[in-house]
């Protein structure tokens, strides 16, 4: 490759970039902004701990009555602190906008749940709802290429130096928080911060990923000239066909790989059944498709 062509392909990233650099600050920002809405309206009054900083922080405001945006400021100035000296400088400035914008918008929304009216007593309408709006934000956040700082970084740490993946250490680190809200809040407490977890995990990962239209369909079949047919000429579907070695026996098999909407998804999986009642097959999402008739 040339200094030119290779000039040239730097100029090209840089120029996607800062296309979409104005877009993803926008999302983000927007993101944090609905989760300190969340926050403020329906999860801190309702005392409910679905772990994170926040959740340290309405632990900490319930002993000490400190402001709930401040306990997320320091603790999250302390976690980059450690980011700084365990992560390194570079994994650190990926998390200080995080780190300080999440605490402003919580103070600048402190008093949201006067121009939002909810009645704090229907704690389980608070959860799903806090929930919902909670893992909307959060799902812009990392689609957007940013974090809200606090315990991403912890998690991050553990992960590094426990040596286990990112969602154990997470599993380790917002249990921890929970479990202490049900210490000192009551089991009934920690049951609701569980399902706004819970739902916040399910909203985030459907904001990243997007909702799969469509099903991909692994098939391994005897018969694969049957199937690959059907799925043609009944059901108007592209195929591809590739060749894999098992294993186990190392003998070479075809391998149907297929994509189609979800509405097909029963007609396709019925059928290959009827066909071969031995087929070997693997159902996936497809969350994009791009090209192709």
């Amino acid at each position: 490759m040339n200094m030119f062509s290779k000039n040239k392909d730097i100029h090209t990233i840089v120029t996607i970039n800062n296309k979409n650099k104005w877009k993803r600050i926008a999302m983000f920002v927007l993101g944090c902004y609905l989760i300190a809405i969340a926050y403020n309206v329906f999860i801190a009054p309702n005392k409910l701990v679905p772990g994170g900083v926040g959740g340290i922080a309405v632990l900490v405001n319930n002993l000490t009555h400190f402001d709930n945006s401040f306990i997320i400021l320091i603790v999250n100035i302390i976690l980059l602190l450690f980011s700084y000296f365990f992560l390194g400088r570079e994994k650190t400035k990926s998390n200080i906008l995080g780190t300080l914008l999440f605490p402003l918008l919580v103070k600048v929304t402190q008093y949201a749940n006067v121009w939002i009216q909810m009645d704090t007593s229907k704690v389980l309408l608070s959860a799903i709802v806090g929930g919902i709006l909670h893992g909307i934000g959060l799902g812009l956040v990392f689609k957007a290429g940013f974090t809200t700082g606090g315990t991403d970084i912890l998690n991050q740490i553990i992960s590094k130096y426990g040596k286990m993946s990112l969602g154990k250490s997470m599993l380790y680190s917002d249990g921890l928080i929970v479990v202490l809200s049900g210490i000192i809040f009551g089991i009934y407490n920690m049951m609701y911060s569980i399902l706004v977890l819970y739902i916040i995990s399910l909203i985030s990962d459907r904001i990243v990923l997007g909702i799969s239209d469509n099903k991909m369909f692994y098939i391994i079949s005897e018969k694969d000239e049957e199937i690959k047919s059907y799925i043609i000429n009944n059901m108007n579907h592209g195929v591809t066909t590739f060749q894999a070695k098992g294993g186990m026996r190392k003998n070479k098999e075809n391998i149907i790989m297929t994509v189609l909407p979800t509405k097909d998804f029963y007609e396709l999986k019925t059928n290959i059944k009827r066909i071969d009642e031995e087929a070997f097959f693997i159902i996936t999402d497809s969350y994009e498709v791009f090209g192709g008739e």
